[in-house]
């Protein structure tokens, strides 16, 4: 709030600032103390630098890096049309579907890894038709894939949804007045403008799964080199060494960052370009 005096602006306290910047202080301070904390101790460990190296860390590293970015792939290929359905149609099946696609957001990881293991384990629903067809999941590394996308997939289709919620209709009429076709329509004009939100999507959907952690543990279990992703690799470092639990938690938390931050400079690059 602010007062003009002549050619002066006076600043005036807003009602509630002084209880925002304690709330902003006590919040930076809750979550960047076991962050800090977390690089502290890992910076103290002296066999840090050879537990960064060991093969259980590069393994399990490579394996979420992988298995991360096939469901991420999965889910924007899959997500992106049905978020746009969900986004434009008005049909009263799709409003059920769609209070639907947050119950994952919802549901214990534990127990999203026991309804997988109800719908494609060996005594699932569709355990037997799958094996008839030499198809078996549960434990494997796919399974590690599933969970993910099961996890993960809601906050990449809520966030596009809400991105293409936010694109007018009129840039899409306008487009196919002038001859484009729908599918055109779509790839240069409504996909651009939803980009923002199809890129956060895609950084909370990736950090969603790359941690997953009980619906991997039920579904997929904790084989090394098989189905050890790196939270699954950090419970049992926790068991043995600590050394290389840090190393692991910290690798995770950078990771993350460093994916964040980047999709972050490409949507604000992205902003910046449409102002």
């Amino acid at each position: 709030m602010a007062l003009v005096t002549g050619r002066r602006l006076i600043s005036q306290p807003t009602p509630g600032a002084g209880l925002g910047g304690a709330a902003t202080l006590l919040y930076v301070v809750f979550i960047g103390l076991p962050i800090g904390a977390l690089l502290f101790k890992a910076a103290q460990q002296e066999s840090f630098f050879s537990s960064l190296i060991s093969g259980p860390a590069l393994t399990a590293m490579r394996l979420s890096l992988v298995t991360s970015a096939i469901s991420m792939l999965v889910i924007v290929l899959v997500g992106t049309p049905f978020a746009y359905l969900l986004a434009r149609s008005r049909s009263p099946l799709l409003r059920l579907v769609d209070a639907l696609v947050e119950l994952p957001l919802v549901m214990p990881p534990v127990v999203a890894g026991v309804a997988m293991l109800m719908a494609f384990g060996r005594r699932g629903v569709l355990g037997a038709p799958l094996e008839d067809l030499g198809i078996t999941l549960p434990f494997t590394t796919a399974a590690v894939i599933l969970a993910q996308i099961f996890v993960a997939s809601p906050f990449f289709v809520r966030s596009a949804k809400v991105g293409f919620q936010s694109v007018a209709t009129d840039h899409e009429d306008i487009s196919r007045t002038l001859g484009v076709s729908p599918w055109s329509t779509f790839l240069r004009v409504t996909l651009p403008l939803a980009a923002p939100s199809l890129l956060t999507g895609l950084a909370l959907s990736w950090a969603r799964a790359v941690s997953e952690f009980g619906a991997t543990i039920m579904f997929a279990g904790n084989l090394t080199g098989k189905t050890q992703t790196m939270p699954l690799a950090i419970m049992s470092a926790m068991e043995t060494s600590l050394d290389t639990a840090l190393v692991l938690s910290v690798l995770l938390i950078l990771g993350s960052l460093a994916v964040l931050g980047a999709l972050g400079i490409l949507a604000r690059r992205h902003w910046q370009a449409e102002a």
